[in-house]
Order: structure tokens, then C-alpha cells, then sequence
């Protein structure tokens, strides 16, 4: 007496080809098609890219990118400039110990508490050396940011020049805007990078958090993040569908109003 074999039934899992990394706090993300077929990588050495203006370019905008989100994340719409008087400071390094001794001394001068802040050094055009912008998202007295920095001049407002209607995110990332131009140049003018020194730095501990999603389209990974976002639609969305000389893979942006 002969027996059936039962064929073998294997479960179809669905293929999650796009991944899409959403930042809530600071309402934007941007997601990307993965081919299933991955391109062994190769190790190019620093200064040695085939195109080295477009990884300039690039480079610059991933840090304006994650510039604008560190500020949105934290609602820093509160811009300032710190100025050396006399000869001014025309050493980077000073500058930086000058600015981590400016921010220890605002803190304690504001209770101890650690609170967020970027800062972007920038060349004087009149050959006075360097001066900082720096970005917060409290209100600091004046006499309190003059007695912290205490080398010079300082000046801080607040970005109320928008819109009716518009709140802290969009002051916040018209803060990160005004920074990202002084950011932007240390990518375009190799005169004024400093190997070895940051272009800009932020206070610890107070990164955006990342929400990743995985999804079998754009749509689907865009659904999701809409639904995380409260059910509230981007107020800006981006496909590479719109650009006709788009050479990489499928990619897609979003960024909300709230």
C-alpha cells in the first residue's frame, strides 16, 4: 500500500525592499529602494573619491541634513554671534576651548542642567579672525551670555520673522538654515577647513531619535510614517520620480509642519 507524499509548502514572507529612517521630534524622514543584490564594497581612500566634488557635495549635504534635524529635534530658534575684540582669535583650537569653556559657564550659570546647542565657527571677511553662531532653544539673558563668554561682543534674537502662523519647528529650522551656510563653506573653500576639527558641534545627549520602517513600497513606508506622525500628511514630499537625471536608486522625502 502506497503513501501520498504531501508537497512541501513554504510560507511567503513579504519582500520589505524600501527602508525609510523617520526623526518624529524633529518631523522629517527619508527612505530609499534596497535592491536585493548588494555591490561588494569597496574601501576608497580619504581624498581619493573618483568624483571628489560630488562626494564634497554630498558630504555637505548630510551634514546640513543632520545640522537641521539637531536643531528641529530640539526647537532651537534663538541665534547667536560670540566676537573676540581687540585682534581677534585667529587659532581654531583657542576658539574651541573658548567655546566649551562659554557653554560649561552658561550652564552653571542657568542651574547646572545640560541643555542643547549647536555652534558653527566662521572666518571674519575683514581679517578680525574667527567668530561663533551659535543656536539655543531657551531664553538666555543678555548679561548672562556676555558674562559666559567674556571676550568680546555677543548678540542673540529670537527668529520671529516668519509667517503668521508659523511655530518653533519652522523658527528652528530657519536657525538651522542661517547655520548650514557657514557649514556649507567649509566644503566649498578648502582655505578655511581645519583637518582634524569638527565643522560644527552640539551638546551631548540630545540627538534625534531615529524610527526605522520597512516597507514593499514607497507608498507603504510613507503610510507608516504618517501613521507614526499622528495621521497628519507631510506637508513636503520629495521623489527622485521628479527628477529626470536621478541616477540612483528610487528615493523619496518627507517633512511635516507640526
Amino acid at each position: 500500500m502506497s503513501s501520498a507524499v504531501s508537497p512541501l509548502v513554504l510560507p511567503v514572507y513579504p519582500v520589505f525592499d524600501w527602508r525609510f529612517t523617520l526623526y518624529p521630534d524633529a518631523g522629517e524622514g527619508g527612505g530609499t529602494f534596497r535592491s536585493s543584490v548588494r555591490k561588494a564594497p569597496t574601501y576608497v581612500a580619504r581624498g581619493h573619491a573618483s568624483d571628489p566634488e560630488r562626494a564634497l557635495a554630498e558630504a555637505g549635504r548630510r551634514a546640513r541634513s543632520r545640522l537641521r534635524r539637531y536643531c528641529a529635534a530640539n526647537g532651537l530658534n534663538r541665534l547667536g554671534t560670540l566676537t573676540y575684540a581687540g585682534a581677534g582669535c585667529h587659532d581654531p583650537a583657542v576658539l574651541r576651548a573658548d567655546l566649551a569653556r562659554f557653554f560649561r559657564n552658561l550652564r552653571q550659570a542657568t542651574g547646572g542642567a545640560a541643555f542643547p546647542y549647536v555652534w558653527v565657527p566662521e572666518w571674519h571677511k575683514s581679517g578680525h579672525g574667527l567668530h561663533a553662531h551659535f543656536a539655543v532653544g531657551r531664553y538666555l539673558k543678555r548679561s548672562l551670555i556676555e558674562q559666559a563668554w567674556g571676550h568680546g561682543f555677543v548678540h542673540i534674537k529670537l527668529l520671529g520673522d516668519l509667517p503668521v502662523g508659523s511655530g518653533r519647528l519652522a523658527e528652528s529650522r530657519r536657525a538651522a538654515g542661517y547655520l548650514s551656510k557657514y557649514v556649507a563653506k567649509t566644503f566649498t573653500d578648502p582655505t578655511i577647513r581645519q583637518l582634524g576639527l569638527h565643522r560644527y558641534d552640539v551638546a551631548q545627549g540630545f540627538k534625534p531619535r531615529p524610527l526605522a520602517l520597512a516597507g514593499t513600497s514607497a507608498w507603504d513606508v510613507m503610510t507608516q510614517a504618517t501613521e507614526a506622525m499622528g495621521g497628519v500628511v507631510p506637508s513636503i514630499l520629495w521623489s527622485s520620480s521628479q527628477e529626470e537625471e536621478w541616477a540612483g536608486a528610487p528615493a523619496i522625502w518627507a517633512q511635516w509642519s507640526i
